[in-house]
């Protein structure tokens, strides 16, 4: 079946894109809220800049390679109904829903920031940029495992992954408390 490989590389490549957008867009989202404490005109020239920025990556980046991403992994699908009658399978499809409902939070805050609401501090989105990160993670070891049972231990892994992400965030505002430039 040559056909399932040309589709798989094409899934995996939007799936990278995909996932690119969604470990900037939160970046970009930080810079944001941080111009929005900027004097004027300072914070007007940043918040168009990041505007601009932040509605490029989302309609030509982020958003494009999820649609195509999920299109090409329904082919798979189409192309491997089996893998539905899997159990890693159904932990996976969980953690994609997982990763849309992220998606789409996103572009919440994304419509918001556009609009000039800031309804989010730094720090948050700080914590919120490694929400994606999660996700990769287990969704990457299902698919390489394909093993419900050891997913368990993923979570566990998971949950340990995020506390040594929180830890890092709270080492990383320590350094910027001590040196802004940093």
């Amino acid at each position: 079946m040559e056909i399932y490989n040309y589709i798989k590389s094409l899934h995996l490549i939007f799936v990278v894109t995909w996932f690119a957008g969604l470990f900037y867009i939160p970046r970009l989202f930080i810079y944001h809220i941080e111009a929005w404490q900027k004097p004027w005109p300072d914070r007007e020239i940043l918040t168009d800049q990041l505007k601009l920025m932040t509605k490029r990556l989302w309609y030509i980046i982020t958003w494009p390679s999820a649609i195509l991403c999920t299109l090409f992994a329904i082919w798979l699908l189409v192309l491997m109904p089996g893998w539905l009658q899997q159990s890693w399978m159904h932990v996976k499809l969980a953690f994609v829903a997982l990763l849309f409902v992220y998606h789409l939070k996103c572009h919440q805050m994304f419509k918001q920031l556009q609009r000039d609401e800031v309804n989010y501090t730094s720090r948050f989105m700080r914590i919120w940029n490694e929400g994606a990160t999660l996700i990769l993670f287990a969704v990457v070891f299902l698919v390489i495992l394909k093993n419900a049972f050891n997913w368990i231990y993923g979570v566990i892994g998971i949950f340990v992954l995020a506390i040594l992400l929180m830890l890092g965030i709270r080492l990383y505002k320590r350094i910027r408390d001590k040196n802004p430039n940093a």
